[in-house]
């Protein structure tokens, strides 16, 4: 057993405890949102999450499969001064379990994923949602899970909020709110702001979205969370700005205009320098003169190449400058990072 840093103090985990504790300030933000009297944490793991539940909650039923976990939980709300918690070791789904639990405010469950899988599948935790759903559904309608933050939303077939959740600029959570807790049927949530958006009444498709072939002199890339939730449209009506999507590349999503935006899910925005075919050489000779001395390769670019192309472009440049090269289609556009 070991102790490492994590939350405000140490916590108690064991081997793998910490790698797949939830990152703190999202547990604050779920039990800040989760509020309430009674709570059932099903999957508490090592208590990461729970600590924060007990903060916020009257009363927390901390369910766990694994003794060795529900122990590094007990110690963990111990070392934090909690009191309200109670421990039930056991399966969530079996009777025993369920004849401890009371008619609670909210079940919130952090099932198990699989170890891999081709192909992301929200029926691929454990316990199931559906089972979750129904042996709950006398103790409260309103349910929280995690899912994989890599499920796209046409993927998660429940009248749910699908909440993206991005932490420092990466996603990192997918939440599903169901019940009372349902806000909307998509969000992006940026931390740790907390930062929000939600997807308006209707379809993505009755908002305007216009693709350009050509960059404008701003290049902007939206918080991954507003990505993933295809929330794209909401952004640039709140921009208002006459913003596009520019398609960079397979991974870059870019927005981009001709006047400089701002917006909270905005997470990086670049100045247009100037662009070229994308010859290494070429664009080393106009970096020279402009006076930069390195250049971030972000562009699709073969691996086993990738250093071979960085150092052709920062060949003898001695400036104190940084550009950033993105490409798409054998073009290459050089920027630089204003925000």
């Amino acid at each position: 057993m070991t102790r490492k840093k994590n939350f405000e103090k140490q916590l108690f985990s064991g081997k793998d405890g910490l790698r797949f504790a939830t990152p703190w300030p999202v547990a604050a933000y779920r039990a800040k949102r989760l509020k309430c009297s009674s709570l059932a944490d099903i999957s508490c793991g090592i208590g990461g999450q729970t600590v924060y539940f007990a903060r916020e909650c009257e009363i927390v039923y901390a369910i766990e499969i694994d003794p060795a976990k529900i122990e590094l939980a007990r110690k963990n709300c111990r070392l934090f001064g909690l009191d309200n918690v109670e421990f039930i070791c056991g399966d969530a789904l079996s009777e025993d379990v369920l004849e401890q639990i009371p008619a609670v405010d909210v079940v919130f469950s952090d099932p198990a994923r699989a170890a891999t899988e081709e192909k992301r599948d929200i029926y691929n935790l454990t316990p199931h949602i559906p089972d979750v759903l129904t042996a709950y559904s006398g103790k409260t309608s309103n349910f929280v899970f995690e899912a994989p933050p890599q499920l796209p939303p046409d993927r998660i077939n429940f009248d749910c909020e699908l909440e993206y959740l991005s932490l420092d600029g990466e996603l990192n959570r997918l939440d599903l709110y169901f019940g009372r807790l349902k806000t909307c049927s998509r969000s992006a949530l940026s931390l740790p702001g907390p930062i929000k958006l939600c997807g308006k009444t209707g379809h993505v498709e009755e908002i305007e979205m216009v693709d350009v072939k050509k960059p404008g002199r701003y290049l902007y890339e939206p918080d991954p969370s507003v990505v993933k939730a295809e929330l794209l449209p909401e952004l640039m009506t709140e921009l208002k700005e006459g913003t596009s999507i520019f398609r960079m590349d397979n991974k870059r999503l870019m927005l981009t205009s001709n006047n400089l935006v701002d917006h909270p899910m905005i997470k990086n925005t670049y100045r247009m320098v100037f662009s070229a075919g994308f010859v290494p050489e070429t664009i080393n000779s106009e970096l020279k003169e402009r006076g930069y001395g390195e250049v971030l390769l972000r562009a699709e670019v073969d691996p086993a190449i990738y250093w071979d192309i960085r150092k052709e472009l920062e060949r003898d440049l001695k400036g104190e400058r940084k550009a950033i090269l993105f490409a798409r289609e054998k073009i290459a556009y050089i920027c630089e990072k204003i925000q």
